[in-house]
């Protein structure tokens, strides 16, 4: 009896050890959306409300820009990636005020959250649009994490040019 009892524990075991490394790129995916997601909320929470409006030429995007641009992104992109269908939220200016700003992107890596929790490697090969382009889920998945990235890299930027360091430059 207590053989079969043993067995049975260590079979849940490996079972499990299993399972979860089954998926190792999504078990990826999910752990630099996390990531990602404390960083750039960090970011947006510390830039000042009133440098919002700031970039560095006409041409290129402003703190609230990139803020309000990663929210819709988030939106689209993870409910891609995760199959499921992204909230109907009302368009947010890249003008609103810091908190409305924040609050939507803090709104929009929960739903990323949410949307990624049963993505599994399974479906990686599987083709979708976005965009207007045709790519597997795992390619969506990679325009992902460097959209992520490149706004983050932006964001720190946009700190440092205004005497901030960003989250990642600090000491923990």
């Amino acid at each position: 009896m207590r053989i079969a009892r043993y067995s049975a524990i260590l079979a849940v075991a490996a079972f499990s050890s299993v399972a979860s490394a089954q998926s190792p790129v999504a078990d990826a995916f999910r752990h630099n959306e996390a990531s990602e997601a404390k960083n750039l909320i960090a970011a947006a929470e510390e830039f000042p409300a009133n440098k919002y409006s700031y970039k560095l030429t006409k041409a290129q995007m402003s703190f609230g820009d990139i803020v309000a641009h990663l929210s819709g992104g988030n939106d689209l992109l993870c409910g891609a990636i995760g199959g499921t269908k992204a909230p109907t939220r009302t368009k947010l200016a890249a003008t609103a005020k810091k908190a409305e700003l924040v609050a939507r992107l803090k709104e929009t890596f929960e739903f990323c959250n949410t949307a990624l929790a049963g993505l599994d490697d399974s479906k990686l090969n599987e083709s979708m649009s976005v965009f207007g382009m045709t790519m597997t889920r795992a390619g969506v998945m990679t325009l992902t994490t460097g959209d992520w990235a490149d706004h983050y890299s932006q964001s720190a930027i946009y700190m440092r040019l205004n005497g901030m360091l960003p989250p990642t430059a600090k000491k923990p």
